[in-house]
């Protein structure tokens, strides 16, 4: 059986790994596909040193991202209910419905945050009434707001 070689992926790799994973494959693959397409490097100990550099500032840089998203979240849970205004017709019911872009205007009109409107969460809204939404700030961080649909 032919020994396995570590290498260092420059890119990710389906079915193999990350960019700076360090990873043992055959030496076949490594010498006729990874390394003359520049997909890998042999692992040396400088190369590992700098894959470990790299990882631990991604890793700062997750902590920042995570600690701006809590502070997006305390700042959106002091709201009381974000105020949105439909048309409404008889019996309550409203002209269309009240989209992710809806909420996301309203956020930045109320708080002056900017929130990705494909991370909000939002029931079927076709009424007037007061519903939960559910904005996810980041992976680790969600926040819980209330929205009060009312007539315009």
């Amino acid at each position: 059986m032919a020994k396995r070689v570590q290498l260092v992926l420059n890119q990710d790799i389906s079915k193999l790994g990350r960019s700076g994973d360090l990873v043992e494959v055959a030496p076949g693959y490594a010498r006729n596909y990874l390394i003359p397409q520049k997909l890998a490097i042999h692992a040396s100990p400088g190369i590992l040193k700098q894959v470990e550099r790299r990882r631990e500032k991604e890793r700062q840089r997750q902590l920042e991202l995570k600690e701006q998203a809590l502070q997006q979240k305390a700042t959106l849970e002091k709201i009381e209910a974000l105020l949105i205004a439909k048309q409404a017709g008889e019996n309550e019911s409203i002209f269309g419905t009240v989209t992710t872009q809806d909420v996301a205007e309203a956020i930045q009109a109320a708080t002056n945050l900017e929130v990705d409107r494909r991370g909000i969460t939002i029931p079927d809204i076709g009424q007037l009434g007061t519903y939960e939404a559910e904005i996810k700030l980041h992976s680790e961080v969600t926040a819980q707001i209330k929205i009060q649909v009312i007539p315009s």
